[in-house]
């Protein structure tokens, strides 16, 4: 059984683990898939073992979105699922720098890359759907820094905050469509070169072992385990059926239950 089947998918920033992932799961379950990234060569892999279709999409650009989707709709007359799953590097927020210190484009550069990216990738995609009588799902992606309390981490906390009232507001808009909208909450996932980049760098910067840092994600975990890509995915797969239907407007953890979580 494949409950994506004959719904064609686009995942945005696929160049990363978890849209990836994300990717994978719908070309399992049934999609047709099309991959897009920044850097064409970095989803070309992936398109030739999805037998995807791969483009150069640069999801903060609105005009490089609508062109891309503007062809996907008119290559199948529709579009069901879109997924972005772009993210930030520690780099790009200038590490960790106190509140007092942080300048302010530090603090807005997770703003306009993570909540102006999914902004302008959902919003352009409600557009095709409403104009085709797609009843799509529009999938979003944040972090659990919305709801942690960790020093210094300002604007990507402010920025996964803001993702997720996003995602309440656009799915009140774009319901009378039938257009679902969901936004799925990452906890840590150690699989991914992004997390273990940024235990190595906050290692790195302030002389703690790594050891010590993995041990702090892990302290709040309910269950002896923790969540991975491939289970990611296949929830991102789940809230784009028709079962997932039941989950419209809501934020989804995907991090088997943290005890500093609400």
């Amino acid at each position: 059984m494949q409950p994506l089947k004959d719904k064609v998918a686009v995942v945005f920033a696929a160049s990363g683990d978890i849209a990836g992932a994300v990717a994978r799961s719908f070309s399992d379950q049934g999609a047709k898939v099309y991959v897009t990234a920044r850097n064409l060569d970095a989803v070309k892999a992936l398109a030739r073992e999805l037998k995807a279709e791969a483009a150069r999409v640069d999801a903060m650009k609105e005009t490089e979105i609508d062109h891309f989707l503007q062809k996907v709709v008119a290559d199948n007359g529709k579009l069901d699922v879109v997924f972005n799953g772009i993210g930030v590097s520690y780099n790009d927020m200038g590490g960790r720098p106190p509140t007092t210190q942080a300048t302010f484009e530090q603090f807005m550069s997770p703003m306009e890359k993570l909540c102006g990216s999914q902004f302008l990738t959902s919003r352009v995609a409600a557009r095709y759907m409403m104009e085709t009588g797609s009843e799509g799902t529009i999938l979003l992606l944040t972090a659990a820094l919305s709801r942690s309390k960790i020093p210094n981490l300002a604007g990507i906390t402010a920025a996964s905050a803001a993702i997720e009232g996003m995602t309440r507001v656009m799915a009140a808009e774009f319901g009378g469509n039938g257009i679902k909208v969901i936004c799925i909450c990452s906890g840590a996932l150690m699989e991914t070169k992004r997390i273990s980049g940024w235990i190595e760098s906050v290692a790195n910067q302030y002389g703690i072992p790594v050891e010590q840092i993995v041990s702090q994600y892990k302290a709040f975990d309910i269950l002896k385990t923790v969540p991975t890509l491939k289970q990611l995915g296949d929830t991102a797969a789940f809230l784009a059926s028709e079962t997932g239907v039941a989950f419209n407007s809501h934020i989804v953890d995907v991090d088997c239950g943290k005890l500093n979580i609400l």
